[in-house]
């Protein structure tokens, strides 16, 4: 019903935010306790020291973390400023700079 009135106001899938909120806190979500797991198991099996053991931990949350980010700007089609490639020019390189 809901989706009905959606496509009668004229709006399409791709701007459905409802489901691009869940399914990037979902994916969050799952990356986060994932790569925590997999960091804690890391640090049991590598580190002696609890400090280690911990930094560990949260450097498998950052990755986790960080990669659900970059799916997530994906989903949302709005790139990170740092890799646009509007700065890039398509103009050909001249014989003068090659040489």
């Amino acid at each position: 019903m809901a989706e009905n009135r959606k496509e009668e106001m004229g709006l399409s899938k791709d701007y459905n935010l409802d489901e691009k909120w869940d399914a990037c806190l979902d994916l969050s979500l799952r990356r986060f306790v994932y790569s925590s797991v997999a960091g804690a198991f890391t640090g049991l099996l590598l580190f002696r020291s609890p400090v280690t053991r911990w930094a560990s931990v949260a450097f498998g949350a950052g990755m986790g973390l960080g990669s659900a980010y970059s799916d997530c700007s994906r989903l949302f089609d709005n790139p990170t400023t740092n890799l646009s490639s509007s700065n890039i020019s398509n103009s050909p390189v001249s014989q003068d700079v090659q040489e």
